[in-house]
This record gives structure tokens, C-alpha cells and sequence, in this order.
């Protein structure tokens, strides 16, 4: 059965069709905090919380909604087309499972990877008295612990949160624009999640001294259950089209130093027809160049 094609009505459907059509350089991904069905204030919170690091480019739920992601994967499918959003966090509280965190992301609106945590404490951002992020910066990343280099659950989850707080690609930094750090630990089974606001100090010379702060949240999480796509799936995920791979230039390379370098390729030349600049200090006088003629004429007068 085919599918129909519609024709927008109108310049603004056609705006909003052509952002969401698939592009070579996809759009900066969005995320959804969605609230379960029932939850705790350490939940609710936390979603808030998180939602103002991911701002301008998040969705935020304030109805809750009754979800099991683990069984029931259509939900979140479905919440992901219809707001166009490629990452999601479900918060919910019951005794089997309580403070229940679940961050996970989507590609092509199908549950890609999930992971369920459990918060043992929390702090919130409002909890610290020190100045905030600006909205719509990008954080840095600290991974701790050997877990991230050795686990697959936890490597897995590495790439999780940095695919879930990245924000937009940009070309250039500026040393002003790094204002936060996410400094995520695994020590013997548990997750410690710190975020620090960057300060940059007088230091008497041209770079600043930089002093960390913490600004939250802050928590402390278990890892509980996870849902890890498979390898076939996942390798299509990362998938890069051939248009945007950067073209091989020939003869062409880079030092350590970032200086290009290249080779080219010329025809013999003949250096007797090679023009070379010659310096004044090299060039003869008038009264050499006359010297040189008298010389030259008693010279023929001789013979």
C-alpha cells in the first residue's frame, strides 16, 4: 500500500515539514521529561532540574502520565514523534522501584538504549546559593572510575549522557562560554553525578586561574536495569551519509602542529632563462662601468 503524500497548505506547514524532513546535518537533539503516573518530589525535582541544564532544547511535561518503558515501548515512541525529539527522561516512584530515574534516546523514533537508575540522594540546584549556568551552554565532561572504559553497561551509559547533554555542533569555543562541569563518578557499583560551576580568577599572567564551585544538582545513583540495543541496530544508528565525510585532498598533509603541508608536482625547468633579482649593493658604478670601457678600448687599440 502506498503512502499518500500530502501537500502542505500553506509557507508555515511547509517550514514546519521541511524542519522535521530528514537533512545531512541533523538538527540539535531535543529531549523529553516526561512525570510517571506516580512520583516522588525527589523526582519531580530532579526532571526540573535537568531540564533547565538541557534547555532551549527541551520539552518539559507537567502532566503525568502513566509509562512503563520497559514494557511498553509505544508511549515514548509515540511522545518522541509527535514533539520531534530524539532523547528522553522518565521519572516515577513505587515501592519495588523508588526514585526511579530513566534516560535513554531514540533514532527514527524507536527506542534506541535505556537505563534505569536509582537516586539514594539529591540535592537540588536551588539548594546551592552560587550563581547558575547560562542558558544553552554547552558543559564539560569528567568521567571517573574504570567502569566507563571496561563495562558495557557503563560505556554504554557514558556515551548516553554525553549524547544527551551535548547541545548544538559549534566551529569555535569561547574560554568565557565554558561555565559548568558534569564530573560523573563510578565507585563500587554506585554513580555520583557533581556539577560545578567553572570561575575564572585573576592570576597574573594572561591565562586565568580556574576555580570549581558546585552548583547542582547533585546526585547519588544506582544502576538498575538496562535496555541496550543491539549491535546491527546501534551500527545503523551511527551511520554517517557519504556527503558530509570530509573529501581526501592528494599530496596534502598535517604536521603536529596543525601547518598543511603540500606537494607539487612541476615540469623541469631551464635556470639559465630564470629570472633572479639582483641587489643595488651587487650593481657596478658609473665610474666602474666607465673604468671597464677605457680597459677594454686600449686593450683593442694594443692589438
Amino acid at each position: 500500500m502506498e503512502e499518500r503524500i500530502v501537500k502542505p497548505k500553506n509557507q508555515r506547514v511547509k517550514r514546519f515539514l521541511d524542519n522535521r524532513a530528514p537533512k545531512l546535518i541533523e538538527n540539535t537533539k531535543k529531549a523529553i521529561f516526561i512525570r510517571g503516573g506516580n512520583t516522588s518530589d525527589v523526582i519531580s525535582q530532579a526532571l526540573v532540574d535537568f531540564y533547565l541544564l538541557k534547555k532551549p532544547d527541551a520539552v518539559l511535561f507537567r502532566k503525568k502520565n502513566i509509562l512503563r518503558p520497559f514494557e511498553d515501548e509505544a508511549s515514548i515512541e509515540f511522545f518522541s514523534d509527535r514533539n520531534d525529539t530524539s532523547l528522553f527522561m522518565f521519572g516515577s516512584h513505587n515501592k519495588k522501584r523508588p526514585h526511579n530515574l530513566v534516560i535513554g534516546r531514540l533514532f527514527d523514533h524507536h527506542v534506541l538504549d535505556m537505563v534505569e537508575l536509582g537516586i539514594n540522594s539529591f540535592k537540588a540546584i536551588h539548594d546551592f546559593t552560587t550563581s547558575k549556568c547560562v542558558l544553552g551552554s554547552k558543559p564539560c565532561f569528567v568521567f571517573s572510575g574504570d567502569a566507563f572504559e571496561t563495562e558495557q553497561d557503563y560505556i554504554r551509559l557514558k556515551n548516553l549522557f554525553i549524547d544527551f547533554f551535548r547541545g548544538p555542533d559549534v566551529t569555535k569555543i569561547r574560554l568565557a562560554g565554558l561555565d559548568h562541569v558534569m564530573s560523573i563518578s563510578a565507585v563500587d557499583g554506585k554513580i555520583y553525578l557533581r556539577t560545578y560551576q567553572i570561575q575564572l580568577k585573576k592570576s597574573g599572567s594572561r591565562t586565568p586561574r580556574v576555580e570549581l564551585e558546585e552548583m547542582g544538582p547533585s546526585l547519588d545513583l544506582v544502576m538498575r536495569r538496562t535496555k541496550l540495543a543491539s549491535p546491527e541496530f546501534y551500527k545503523q544508528a551511527c551511520r554517517q551519509p557519504k556527503a558530509t565525510k570530509p573529501k581526501t585532498v592528494k599530496n596534502v598533509s598535517y604536521n603536529t602542529f596543525g601547518a598543511k603541508l603540500g606537494r607539487v608536482h612541476m615540469k623541469r625547468q631551464n635556470l639559465s632563462k630564470l629570472g633572479t633579482f639582483k641587489a643595488k649593493g651587487l650593481k657596478r658604478t658609473h665610474n666602474e662601468k666607465e673604468n671597464s670601457r677605457t680597459v677594454k678600448k686600449s686593450k683593442v687599440e694594443v692589438e
